[in-house]
């Protein structure tokens, strides 16, 4: 069996109702090691009374909101370093169902979707145990000694079913599509204390309790499985720590029961008549006959159910009995059919003023969201950690999030001493972290060919431990790269307009900065929260920068011409920003498309700042003679990075928007 998972972060949603607030209690009771956040709108079957057994532990934290918010779920996920998700959250009640169908869509497959795009935009998720039903095979035979096991066909047949269908097809397509991990189950009935009298069995027992009828839909020879809330709550224990990825598990028991007999019980419990004090009523518009399934794969991992019926039973009983208010005014749902309980907008108060001893009151690990006018509940705050402040790009990314309003600050450690960078990272806590720092000698790369040690020490050993402390702390790394690990081969030859794919394999060794970065970039694709963007021969709109490739050559007494794909930071710096922001990962060609050689660049150079302006040109066997290491020249391919901002200028027009035009009025003025 495969290494028992360990998670840190759980998002538990739906944690103030009934299955789900006996998992997470059970938890933060057996796992004080784990931090718990509950995300719940606080409808009407919930209720925060529920999670009273957590709410002083430090390590458990309650956050009022929908998920159908996406807003709300990225800055939660993003904020609490979420790894984990149980998603329990969702409209139950098939009687519902019937009347109020479009409500069962918004919640059970709109939310189930906004929570799986969230995962996969913040690309951080371990595990995502999605809590589907056995109602989504529908009907079993009557006859049938074997049960519906995993892979059996998904037939639902009311409304409720279907949507729980339908989300468990998006669940699985992006487990496939996405790779995210995971995991689906289907249960059985489940009762217990705490559960909303909307389910038959509480309901029963607080009609019996009021000596009223107990309402049966139909003849009430429908056949149910029922497992009690503890036994459940210890199955997703199960699960969470050993269900593999991509698996689904029923969690059920081979104990069933007619509803008939059911309330039978419960009468007796009570003392009362069943013959008088059953009242069978008008049926659901289909009312599937028995759902009966196989629990064998849940039992392989070690799980077995524990608890009786008719132990279960009798302590269902005495909590309600002790417990006859905890819903408030329920009559409206131990009505035979209950209507309109769940129409949209209508959720339980909660504003923590209640002083009752009941009471359930805000603390200090608890959140409500203000009011959707406030402009902070809209997006995910950002918080940037930028190694490299003494650096170009560093120092422009530095204006750039002052520009936007983004809060920065730059990492003191330096990248190789791990406890240097965990010491940045918990004092910042940041959201994203952007390494903008390495070694590229100065004046040039020639300075790494007598300093090799110290460019391994930095371009490698440090770029590889942020990277991997960032994964320890769900963080996504922007890692500015670069291009000049290419040269011009037969496949992609000077001036042809083919250019090299984020996938090409580097064939340029000519220096040792260029193997250090070919190197490191081959290692980083083993992290999965490591967005890489090649950048080639930087140009910025300051030209009296000297790592600025226009100022560059400009001082040069002769150059060489050559095309090459280039970078203007004035543009695609912001846009790096942006990436983080999309939470975008993987290997990036991060430069302007096209390409532009020295004496074009030059010629802009002439025309738009200085008219007298003159160079001279040599060869590249020239060029080798007064360089210690040979330089790259490529042609990149930065249709990827055009996909996805079509607004990206090609390499000629950038320079004249960016650098020369802003420099003419500069330099006329």
């Amino acid at each position: 069996m495969a290494t028992a998972y360990k998670p840190k972060n759980i998002l538990i949603t739906g944690a103030a109702g009934f299955i789900a607030s006996h998992v997470c209690n059970r938890l933060i009771r057996n796992y004080p090691e784990y931090k718990i956040v509950v995300l719940d709108k606080l409808d009407y079957c919930s209720n925060l009374k529920n999670l009273h057994p957590s709410r002083s532990s430090s390590n458990f934290k309650f956050i009022k909101g929908d998920i159908g918010s996406a807003d709300l779920v990225n800055f939660i996920l993003l904020t609490e370093s979420i790894d984990t998700i149980m998603h329990f959250a969702a409209q139950t009640h098939v009687d519902n169902s019937f009347g109020n169908s479009f409500e069962f869509t918004r919640n059970n497959i709109y939310g189930t979707h906004v929570l799986l795009e969230a995962c996969k935009v913040t690309g951080q998720i371990k595990r995502f145990i999605h809590v589907s039903t056995d109602e989504v095979y529908g009907e079993t035979d009557e006859d049938a000694v074997v049960g519906n096991h995993e892979a059996s066909q998904l037939l639902p047949t009311n409304p409720y079913s279907a949507t729980k269908a339908g989300a468990e097809m998006l669940v699985m397509a992006y487990g496939r599509s996405y790779g995210l991990p995971v995991i689906t189950t289907r249960g059985n009935n489940v009762y217990g204390p705490n559960q909303f009298p909307e389910k038959m069995i509480p309901k029963f027992i607080l009609l019996a309790m009021k000596g009223k009828p107990l309402p049966i839909h139909g003849d009430g020879s429908n056949v149910r499985s029922y497992l009690y809330c503890e036994d459940v709550a210890e199955a997703f224990e199960v699960i969470l720590h050993k269900g593999e990825v991509g698996h689904v598990y029923n969690i059920g028991t081979k104990k069933e029961r007619r509803v008939v007999d059911v309330a039978k019980e419960i009468c007796q419990l009570f003392s009362l008549n069943p013959d008088t004090q059953i009242k069978f009523v008008e049926n659901r518009p289909f009312n599937d006959q028995r759902y009966f399934l196989d629990d064998q794969k849940l039992k392989n991992l070690g799980w077995s159910e524990r608890t009786s019926w008719e132990e279960g039973l009798r302590k269902t009983m005495d909590w309600y009995v002790k417990n006859p208010e905890w819903w408030g005014d329920v009559s409206g749902a131990l009505l035979p059919h209950p209507k309109m309980l769940m129409v949209p907008g209508i959720e339980r108060k909660f504003d923590g003023t209640d002083t009752g001893a009941s009471a359930f009151s805000l603390s200090a690990n608890m959140f409500v969201p203000p009011p959707k006018n406030n402009p902070s509940t809209q997006k995910p705050s950002l918080k940037f950690l930028i190694y490299g402040k003494t650096g170009w790009i560093g120092g422009l990314l530095g204006k750039i999030c002052e520009k936007q309003g983004i809060p920065y600050e730059y990492g003191q450690g330096r990248l190789q001493e791990r406890s240097q960078l965990l010491a940045d990272i918990q004092s910042i806590k940041p959201t994203h972290v952007f390494n903008a720092a390495g070694v590229t000698g100065r004046p040039n790369v020639d300075w790494c060919e007598s300093h090799k040690p110290e460019t391994i020490r930095t371009n490698v050993v440090g770029t590889l431990t942020l990277a991997d402390v960032c994964r320890d702390h769900n963080l996504l790394m922007i890692n500015y790269a670069t291009g000049c690990i290419f040269e011009y081969d037969a496949a992609h030859p000077s001036r042809s307009g083919i250019g090299f794919k984020e996938e090409d394999t580097p064939n340029f060794t000519g220096s040792f900065y260029s193997k250090t970065k070919a190197m490191v970039e081959e290692l980083l694709k083993e992290y999965d929260n490591v967005c890489t963007l090649r950048v080639r021969m930087p140009i910025s709109s300051d030209l009296s920068n000297p790592r600025n490739f226009i100022t560059k050559i400009s001082r040069y007494d002769k150059v060489v011409d050559i095309p090459n794909s280039m970078t203007i930071l004035d543009e695609l710096l912001p846009i790096s920003v942006e990436m983080a922001k999309r939470n975008l990962r993987g290997l990036w060609n991060f430069t302007n498309p096209g390409v532009v050689s020295h004496n074009e660049i030059l010629e802009m150079y002439k025309k738009y700042i200085d008219p007298s302006f003159k160079w001279t040109n040599f060869t590249l066997e020239e060029q080798a003679k007064v360089i210690v290491a040979p330089r790259s020249n490529n042609e990149m391919d930065a249709s990827k990075l055009k996909k996805e901002f079509p607004e990206l200028l090609p390499i000629k027009e950038s320079l004249i928007k960016y650098v020369f035009e802003p420099n003419k009025k500069a330099f006329s003025g």
